[in-house]
C-alpha cells in the first residue's frame, strides 16, 4: 500500500526541532526544504550565522543531534543533508537580508535608478526593513542607498 505523504505538513512538525537544535550550535536555518527527488526522500537543511562559518564538523553535530528525533517525526525513509547554503546563493527569503546585515552582497535591481543604466550594484547590506527597504553602501561610488524591496529582482552575498 502506498503512503501518502504531505511535504509541507511534516515540514511544518519538524521545523521548531530543527530551528532549536541550529541555535544550540549558533546558527540559524535558513531553509529546509522535504522533497522527492528520483523517488526517495531528502531532507535538505542549509544553515548560516552572522557570527561565524559552517563548518563541516558543525553540520556533522547538527545532523547526529538531530537525526533520532527527526526519524520519529517523519514517516518514510529519507536523506538527512544538512549543510551551508554556498557562498554565492541568491538570498531566498528576507530574514536573509537580517541574517547578513553588515555583509557584502550584490544586488541586481528589476528597474535601474533614474538617471543611471546600471541594475547591478555591489556593497555593503547597512540595514533592512521590510516595509522601507535595503539600507547599502555602494563601493562603486561610496553611495548610501536606499532600495525599495519591491525593486530588488535578486540579492546575494558577495565575495572578493
Amino acid at each position: 500500500m502506498k503512503q501518502e505523504i504531505n511535504r509541507h505538513e511534516i515540514t511544518e512538525k519538524i521545523t521548531p526541532l530543527i530551528e532549536n537544535t541550529a541555535m544550540r550550535f549558533g546558527y540559524i536555518p535558513i531553509e529546509i526544504e522535504f522533497v522527492k527527488e528520483n523517488h526517495r526522500w531528502f531532507l535538505r537543511i542549509f544553515l548560516c550565522s552572522s557570527e561565524k562559518d559552517v563548518t563541516l564538523d558543525d553540520c556533522e553535530n547538527v545532523t547526529r543531534s538531530l537525526s533520532d528525533f527527526l526519524d520519529e517525526l517523519i514517516p518514510v525513509k529519507y536523506y538527512l543533508e544538512v549543510s551551508s547554503p554556498g557562498l554565492e546563493r541568491k538570498f531566498k527569503s528576507d530574514k536573509e537580508f537580517v541574517i547578513f546585515k553588515g555583509r557584502r552582497i550584490s544586488i541586481k535591481l528589476k528597474e535601474p535608478f533614474e538617471g543611471e543604466t546600471e541594475r547591478i550594484f555591489k556593497g555593503e547590506l547597512l540595514d533592512f526593513d521590510e516595509k522601507v527597504g535595503v539600507k547599502f553602501f555602494r563601493f562603486d561610488d561610496g553611495k548610501e542607498l536606499l532600495i525599495p524591496r519591491s525593486n530588488i529582482q535578486s540579492a546575494k552575498l558577495y565575495i572578493d
